[in-house]
């Protein structure tokens, strides 16, 4: 059986999540969230993006709402003219800050990923 050694196996990712308190976090899939909204216009679109209910994404978006000292998510209801939802200004902003402190920690760590990394072992293809 053929194996693979350390440098062929798929580049590392580093995952953050910034804990505030018990009921206060932001992490990847909140971030995620957050940037499907602002592309799509839609908490409901935003959620079928990354596979999730569309109670799932109202109550993650509602989880971060209630998070911050501003909404980070403005919607409005449907009807005859439709829904929507938008990024406030204070959402725009905690998405670039998670973004760029995602950045940030990947140059940072970069050397010990890599070190980490060489120590995996041989896995067989396929697997």
């Amino acid at each position: 059986m053929a194996t693979t050694d350390a440098s062929q196996i798929a580049t590392p990712s580093l995952r953050i999540r910034i804990v505030f308190g018990e009921d206060a976090m932001l992490g990847p899939g909140k971030a995620d969230l957050l940037e499907r909204i602002r592309e799509t216009g839609s908490i409901a679109a935003a959620g079928r993006a990354m596979s999730m209910s569309y109670k799932r994404a109202w109550m993650l978006v509602d989880e971060m709402n209630n998070a911050f000292r501003d909404p980070l998510v403005d919607s409005t209801r449907g009807g005859a003219k439709g829904g929507g939802a938008r990024l406030t200004e204070a959402g725009e902003e905690v998405l670039v800050n998670y973004r760029k402190l995602e950045d940030i920690m990947a140059e940072a760590g970069a050397a010990r990923i890599g070190v980490i990394r060489s120590m995996l072992k041989d896995i067989s293809e396929g697997k």
